[in-house]
């Protein structure tokens, strides 16, 4: 023991093998380590807190998608280390520690441990075990002793920190660790975890709020007020377009939005009544409701007009499109295949028909640009007290140009939440099995699917149901990186893009 000296830990060694099947249907595609937690996979709470830190990640379960995944999106120092199908949580942890060098501290920890801001690793050099105090543990450890006696108040939280690996020279290859360490008699000081969660049952995520903005947003609320603010360049960028829409919007005299207090930082009013997926409405209601969304779309469209920009459709339909999904390629089952099979019908893949594809993105282009919304999902859109429609989180631009676009992007986010149910999808309300070589995606409805041929009969002439159904398969191809944080999220949103894309392309 090195006293008086500050512990340096470099290295991180993340359990993340294992089934999780305690995590139920959360974990049918992916390993738990994926699991999001408020728009974070689990794992990647410990890459945004320690991102200088090298990490060496044991996996077992779903590990070729582990494995991709992390290619794909970690932006730390990682070496991800194959446990073989070894049981318990000691499997993997002699590969591991053989990456860690000599005479260097390192943290094991478990991954479902999301631990808080203010967690700080000890001053002081020594071998240490983390103890609960917020959540139940099988193991208790009390007075240098370990125990299999359930306990919150001493209880064995999985996460130690070493002073170096030869305290681990003996470890087996498998079984329960902390089983072993019992016998092991070696002595660890306590060290508190305060306000650290644990998510290895499905009950504690489902007490999870569900965050309805992305991760690289942040929303304070104080009482009639709402702040909003980018918290990664992402957000501060899509940030500096909402603040431009809103005061455009405000100055053409478009009443249908917050009031704004403040453009930097955006503070606005916090909007007295629910999103439109959060009630139940009878149908004569939801005829009312949509006219007057339609109402109001047609009339923030005609508060400007402008020449079509070919390149920005084209970036807008084609090239964002393309380049998301060949970002996310190696992680969707079944993505070599041409055809694949989608809630029972054979759908063309659109890796295999990208010229098609392109083709059909062209047909969109419009006569004209008009005042875009751009997100006009039933997310962002809000019927007041007054029954009054108010559009929240603008998106403020389309393809390479800012504020205006084509009408018909707008008529399609519209669609995608009455026929796409994407709000609920958003929410992480769907099921998605992926076995015997097909898929069967079941989102919950909005409850809005009998509105569709009411819907097209209240559009422009120009916007016709096919120009809208080809839109409407491209926002979810499109959103297969957006939906970054949830592995099935990125597959569930290709498999809906598929799918709707079926039924214009035709090819068998």
């Amino acid at each position: 023991m090195w006293l008086g000296e500050n512990m340096n830990v470099d290295y991180i060694i993340v359990q993340a093998g294992g089934k999780g099947t305690r995590m139920e249907k959360l974990t049918a595609n992916k390993p738990k380590a994926l699991v999001p937690i408020n728009n974070l996979p689990m794992l990647f709470h410990l890459f945004q807190k320690y991102p200088e830190k090298k990490y060496i990640i044991i996996g077992d379960y779903k590990y070729d998608v582990l494995e991709k995944y992390l290619r794909t999106f970690a932006k730390v120092q990682y070496y991800l280390v194959d446990a073989e199908g070894k049981k318990g949580t000691c499997a993997g942890v002699q590969q591991a520690l053989k990456i860690v060098p000599e005479n260097k501290s390192f943290m094991l920890i478990w991954s479902d441990l999301v631990l808080p801001k203010e967690f700080a690793f000890p001053e002081k050099s020594d071998n240490y075990i983390g103890i609960s105090t917020d959540f139940r543990c099988r193991w208790s450890y009390k007075n240098g002793v370990f125990e299999e006696v359930p306990s919150e108040e001493y209880g064995v939280a999985g996460l130690f920190i070493l002073e170096n690996k030869m305290f681990l020279s003996s470890v087996p290859e498998e079984g329960e660790f902390v089983k072993w360490m019992q016998g092991q008699n070696k002595h660890f000081s306590s060290l508190k975890l305060c306000r650290t969660k644990e998510y290895g049952l499905i009950a504690e995520y489902n007490k999870l709020k569900k965050e309805k903005c992305r991760p690289f947003n942040r929303l304070i609320i104080d009482g009639d007020r709402i702040t909003k603010e980018g918290i990664d360049e992402q957000g501060k960028k899509l940030a500096i377009r909402e603040r431009a829409w809103y005061q455009l919007a405000k100055a053409r005299g478009f009443l249908q939005i917050p009031e704004i207090y403040s453009y930097d930082p955006l503070v606005m009013e916090r909007v007295h009544g629910k999103n439109i997926y959060e009630d139940t409405y009878s149908h004569a209601e939801k005829e009312m409701i949509l006219k007057k969304i339609v109402d109001a779309l047609k009339k923030l469209h005609d508060l400007d007009q402008e020449e079509v920009n070919y390149f920005s459709c084209d970036n807008a339909y084609f090239r964002k499109t393309y380049d998301r999904l060949n970002q996310v390629r190696d992680l969707i089952p079944f993505a070599n295949q041409k055809y694949i099979t989608v809630n029972g019908k054979k759908c063309p893949n659109v890796y295999y028909f990208w010229d098609e594809f392109e083709a059909l993105c062209r047909e969109c282009v419009p006569e004209k640009f008009v005042f875009l919304h751009g997100d006009c999902t039933f997310s962002n859109t809000m019927v007041n007290e007054n029954g009054d429609i108010v559009f929240i989180d603008p998106r403020g631009y389309f393809g390479y140009t800012e504020m205006n676009g084509d009408a018909a992007y707008d008529w399609a986010k519209l669609y995608y939440s009455l026929k796409g149910n994407y709000d609920q999808f958003n929410l992480k309300r769907f099921i998605l099995k992926i076995e015997n070589g097909e898929v069967d995606i079941q989102i919950e409805s909005n409850g809005w699917e009998d509105m569709e041929n009411f819907f097209f009969e209240l559009l422009p002439k120009e916007c016709t149901p096919r120009k809208i159904k080809i839109i409407h398969a491209l926002i979810w191809l499109s959103l297969t990186t957006y939906a970054w944080e949830d592995y099935d999220s990125i597959c569930g949103a290709f498999y809906q893009g598929i799918y709707h894309l079926e039924e214009v392309l035709q090819l068998h």
